[in-house]
């Protein structure tokens, strides 16, 4: 005979934090949309465009880093290519690999792109430095990232 487990139902305040956390991301994802459709660019191309816009990155990373296929990331970066806002490099490390990095004008791009995203920062512009540097380790506390509080 098996014994059937049950995972406890959650507490209402978890439930609460569980919406209030999905309406932050879905306010997120609307208005980083709409930001990057401003410059002609899908969701994709501004998360990678910004992604690379500090750094050269190799392509498998960059699609690790937005669980995608490799070959998703080589379709957006050959769009961003041909519009002059990256360009492919080899690794100087190993030249098998190969980085995607943004031109100048695609650095200009990723810096008007951030900085036409007004969601996160009007909210959070209202709590005090100590209120956001309390709920930055707390985010990073639920991702499994190590911080002292």
């Amino acid at each position: 005979m098996t014994a059937s487990r049950t995972t406890p139902q959650p507490d209402p305040l978890t439930l609460e934090v569980v919406e209030l956390i999905g309406t932050v991301v879905s306010r997120y994802y609307d208005e980083y949309e709409q930001a990057a459709a401003q410059h002609s660019l899908t969701g994709a191309q501004a998360r990678v465009l910004g992604l690379i816009s500090l750094d050269p990155v190799p392509m498998r990373k960059i699609a690790r880093k937005l669980k995608c296929e490799p070959s998703n990331i080589t379709g957006i970066v050959d769009r961003l290519e041909a519009r002059g806002l990256v360009e492919r490099r080899a690794d100087a490390a190993d030249r098998r690999v190969k980085l995607a990095a943004a031109t100048d004008e695609g650095r200009q791009t990723a810096k008007a792109l951030r900085e036409s995203l007004d969601f996160a920062r009007e909210p959070l512009g209202r709590l005090s430095e100590a209120e956001r540097t309390l709920l930055r380790d707390l985010l990073k506390r639920m991702l499994g990232e190590d911080v002292e509080l």
